[in-house]
């Protein structure tokens, strides 16, 4: 059993995608601390190697991700006795560290990142639907927001994502009034790709990884970051990007298949490079 595994999460590279899967069905898959770590690292070392072409977020038993596992982050995982009080800043260290890391990793990662849910997904469970690129829902996935209803503040981008999928009015629904959403409403209000049948799920999400993973990798990478950076920037520097990444896409060997592929009026085949 790796260290992964042994922490609630099964992750594995193969056929150039890295595949996490969310492995604690008894603890409806919440993440421990250092299981958040493992995710992380693993991304990191994703992002520094040219095997990995998409990343897939999947889960085992009926439910995706009920956030993260307070108990534990507050508990066990902090070497205190339950009733002894942190120091003060501790939420603000260790989440910055922790669930925000991986966040904002999903976000900046030059390859695309795939959502498979089913079941809950639920405060960090949701975030991580939307910080990848493209998320699939089964028509069994339950969105929620449990920060404000029980007491404390959202955390994890909520408040970033949130407002920009589906205006204020509505993240305020979600967040303040922990509106749930369906899987059909999730993509109906715009915040997921698409929802399918839960039995069509796990093949709708494979196929679109390996679609993904067959593409123009760099120019797929630098396309994220231009878009990503456009919510923060004006047209202009938003411009600025796009020339950037435009640079460096058209010296890669993928450019020129492209260019071939068009040529010989044939698909292209492409490696990433």
């Amino acid at each position: 059993m790796s260290e992964a595994t042994s922490l609630g999460v099964q992750i594995d590279i193969s056929d150039d995608v890295l595949r996490v899967v969310l492995d604690r069905p008894e603890a409806l898959n919440s993440l421990t601390p250092d299981a958040v770590r493992s995710v992380i690292v693993a991304l990191e070392a994703a992002a520094a190697t040219d095997s990995v072409r998409a990343v897939l977020f999947a889960s085992s038993g009926p439910d995706f991700c009920a956030g993260a596992d307070v108990i534990t982050s507050n508990s066990a995982a902090t070497n205190r006795a339950v009733d002894e009080k942190p120091k003060v800043g501790s939420i603000q260290r260790r989440t910055a560290m922790q669930a925000h890391r991986l966040i904002e990793v999903i976000s900046t990662i030059q390859v695309p990142v795939v959502c498979a849910i089913r079941g809950w997904a639920a405060g960090l469970g949701f975030q991580l639907a939307l910080a990848a690129d493209f998320t699939i829902a089964s028509d069994t996935a339950r969105f929620w927001e449990p920060f404000c209803p029980r007491g404390f503040t959202p955390d994890s981008g909520a408040t970033w994502f949130l407002p920009r999928l589906v205006g204020v009015a509505r993240a305020k629904e979600l967040l303040m009034l922990g509106r749930e959403l369906s899987g059909t409403e999730a993509a109906e209000w715009g915040l997921i790709l698409r929802c399918v049948a839960d039995e069509e799920l796990d093949s709708e999400s494979a196929a679109l990884v390996a679609d993904l993973a067959s593409r123009a990798t760099i120019a797929l990478g630098l396309t994220k970051h231009c878009v990503n950076r456009s919510l923060v920037s004006g047209l202009t520097d938003a411009m600025a990007s796009e020339v950037s990444a435009l640079e460096l896409s058209s010296r890669t060997a993928d450019f020129r298949e492209g260019l071939a592929s068009f040529r010989d009026h044939r698909p292209p085949e492409y490696q990433g490079r």
